[in-house]
């Protein structure tokens, strides 16, 4: 069998679709597949999704409460100026296993280097670590949460 189309790239619209999909059902931002010389990259840009999450107050809560939670809103925006960031998209987690310990507390004492927590992406886990030494103010995400790139994680000062 020959080649009659040197130097044009036959695309797989199939492939595309699935890696796009794939985006969809996992929440990621881009993915990339390489077989060969073949490379295909599939991304989407993302909206930021945190004003979403807190702005609205819990319907139940009566009326007296609803102030209280307008008002400590804004503090994790404050404290996320000083945060570690995240640096890739992923699954965070605060504890090295699921019945172990998290690797921090608020107001925890941590040396440069100590591990915060991890992130799991693409089955790896990848542990995010103290830029410097200080105490932990706040932890900004839950465990097991989905973490964007640049999302706040934890204010160490």
């Amino acid at each position: 069998m020959t080649d009659t189309n040197k130097g044009t790239m036959q695309v797989d619209t199939d492939l595309v679709r699935q890696l796009a999909e794939l985006l969809d059902a996992t929440q990621l931002t881009e993915i990339e597949v390489q077989d060969g010389e073949r490379r295909i990259k599939v991304q989407r840009k993302v909206q930021a999704v945190a004003p979403a999450v807190a702005a609205p107050p819990p319907m139940a809560a009566p009326a007296a409460v609803a102030p209280a939670a307008a008002q400590a809103a804004p503090a994790p925006q404050a404290d996320s100026a000083n945060a570690i960031r995240s640096p890739m998209v992923g699954t965070a987690y605060l504890a090295p296993e699921p019945s172990a310990p998290n690797f921090v507390t608020v107001g925890g004492k941590v040396n440069a280097g100590d591990t915060l927590l991890i992130i799991e992406a693409m089955k790896v886990m990848n542990p995010i670590t103290a830029p410097n030494g200080g105490t932990v103010k706040s932890i900004l995400i839950a465990n097991g949460a989905p973490v964007e790139f640049d999302q706040p994680l934890i204010v160490v000062e």
